[in-house]
C-alpha cells in the first residue's frame, strides 16, 4: 500500500473539492449543512467550529501543496469569520451565527475560542495578514482572562462572559465544568500560535497545560486520560475515549517539537507512547479503532474522526519506535477500512460519519454539520503526506 499517494489522491481529488463547492458566494462563509442524503440547506445556521476549521483547512491545504486558489478559499473564510462571528461589544467568538452571518447562538464557549485561534493563526501562517494574527493575539489575551481560574480552563459563558452550564460539550449523561476535550483543543491552538509568534506567554501558558494534563488530566493507574471533572477535577463518569488519547498523543507531541526545548520535552514526552500505545492495545478491532468505553462497554460505530486520529497516532509512535512494524501496519489496515467504507463514493458526498462494524453507513447522521467537518480527515491526509 502507498499510504502517502493515497492520501494526497483523497486530499487533491475528493475533500478539497467537496469544501470548495460548499462556498457560500452570496452571504460568504461556508454552508452549514449537508444531509445525508446529499441536500444542502443553504440556510442553516453557521456553527464558529466549522467555520474555524474550515479555516483552518484551506490555510494549511495551501502551505501543504502550493494551490494558490485554496488562499482564495482561505481569505474568503477569514473574510466572514471575522466581520460575523466575533462580538464587538463584549469580546470573543460566538457559538453560531445565521447562514446570512448575525448571531444566532451567543454562548462563549472555550472550545469555540480556541479553535479561532486555531484557525487564526493559521492563515496568518498562509497569508501573511498581520490582522488575522491581531485576532488571534486578542483571543488569546481572552481566554486566559475570562476562561481561566487559578486550577485550569472553565467551559462556557455567555454573551457578556458569565459562567454558564456546559450543554455544548455535554455527552454520556454528564455536565461538566471542565473537560479533557476542551483543554487538549486550547493545547492544540496554542501550539498553533506559538509556531507563528514565539511568544513566552504563550509558552508559558502551554507548559502550564502540559502539568495539567500529567498531573490531574492523566490517570496512572489506567493509562489513560480521564474526560469529564468537577471543578476539583474529580472525574465524572468512566469513560475511556480511545479516538481522544489517541489524537492527544501526537497533538502533545507535535506541541513538544513546537517549543523545540529538550528540558521540556524530557519532562513530559512519555505521555506520547503511553497514551498512543494503550488506546491501540485497548481500543483496535477489526482494522478499526473504536471510539470509547463507558463502564467497561466498548461502543460499536466506527467514527470517520476517530480513524483519522488513530492513523495519524500510529504513523507518528511507528516513527518513533521503527523497529516495531505493527503500528504503521495497522495504521494502514485502518486507512484500508476508510477507503472502503467511510470514503463517500457518490458523485457530491465526502465521508460518512459513523458506519457499523460492517461498513453500513448511519444515514442520520449529515455529510456536513456544526461538528462535521474537513478538519480531521483533511489533517490526516497533509499529516501523511508530511511525514512519509
Amino acid at each position: 500500500m502507498d499510504l502517502k499517494n493515497e492520501a494526497t489522491a483523497e486530499l487533491l481529488e475528493h475533500i478539497i473539492p467537496f469544501w470548495e463547492n460548499m462556498k457560500d458566494e452570496e452571504h460568504g462563509g461556508f454552508y452549514g449543512k449537508m444531509t445525508f442524503s446529499l441536500k444542502l440547506d443553504k440556510t442553516a445556521e453557521k456553527g464558529c467550529i466549522l467555520n474555524s476549521r474550515i479555516l483552518w483547512f484551506f490555510s494549511m491545504a495551501y502551505i501543504t501543496t502550493g494551490g494558490k486558489e485554496l488562499l482564495d478559499y482561505a481569505a474568503h473564510a477569514f473574510a466572514f469569520f471575522k466581520n460575523s462571528f466575533f462580538d464587538s461589544e463584549n469580546g470573543g467568538v460566538f457559538w453560531s451565527v445565521t447562514h446570512d452571518g448575525k448571531a444566532l447562538d451567543d454562548t462563549k464557549h472555550t472550545y469555540c475560542q480556541a479553535f479561532a485561534v486555531y484557525g487564526l493563526a493559521a492563515y496568518f501562517k498562509a497569508s501573511g495578514d498581520t490582522a488575522a494574527l491581531e485576532y488571534a493575539l486578542r483571543l488569546f489575551e481572552l481566554i486566559e482572562e475570562k476562561c481561566t481560574d487559578p486550577a485550569g480552563y472553565g467551559e462556557a459563558f455567555d454573551k457578556s462572559w458569565k459562567k454558564s452550564s456546559n450543554d455544548k460539550l455535554s455527552e454520556n449523561g454528564v455536565t461538566a465544568d471542565r473537560t479533557m476535550n476542551t483543554l487538549l483543543h486550547v493545547f492544540e491552538a496554542y501550539t498553533g500560535l506559538y509556531e507563528v509568534t514565539k511568544s513566552l506567554k504563550v509558552k508559558s501558558r502551554l507548559l502550564e497545560i502540559m502539568d495539567i494534563f500529567s498531573n490531574k488530566i492523566y490517570d496512572p493507574k489506567r493509562k489513560r486520560l480521564k474526560v469529564f471533572f468537577d471543578t476539583d477535577y474529580n472525574e465524572l463518569i468512566d469513560l475511556y475515549s480511545y479516538g481522544h488519547d489517541i489524537e492527544a498523543s501526537w497533538l502533545i507531541d507535535y506541541g513538544l517539537g513546537v517549543v523545540g526545548d529538550e528540558g521540556i520535552a524530557a519532562k513530559f514526552s512519555w505521555l506520547v507512547g503511553i497514551l498512543a500505545e494503550a488506546a491501540y492495545k485497548a481500543g483496535f478491532e477489526k482494522n478499526c479503532l473504536l471510539a470509547e468505553c463507558e463502564k467497561g462497554v466498548n461502543s460499536i460505530p466506527r467514527i470517520w474522526w476517530v480513524q483519522c486520529e488513530a492513523v495519524v497516532g500510529l504513523v507518528n509512535i511507528s516513527q518513533k519506535y521503527p523497529r516495531n512494524l505493527e503500528y504503521k501496519n495497522s495504521a494502514e489496515k485502518i486507512w484500508a477500512f476508510i477507503r472502503e467504507n467511510i470514503i463517500d463514493k457518490r458523485k457530491s458526498g465526502e465521508w460518512f460519519s459513523e458506519v457499523s462494524p460492517s461498513g453500513e453507513p448511519d444515514t442520520a447522521k449529515n455529510i456536513c454539520d456544526l461538528w462535521k467537518c474537513p478538519y480531521h480527515n483533511g489533517r490526516m491526509c497533509m499529516e501523511i503526506m508530511k511525514r512519509l
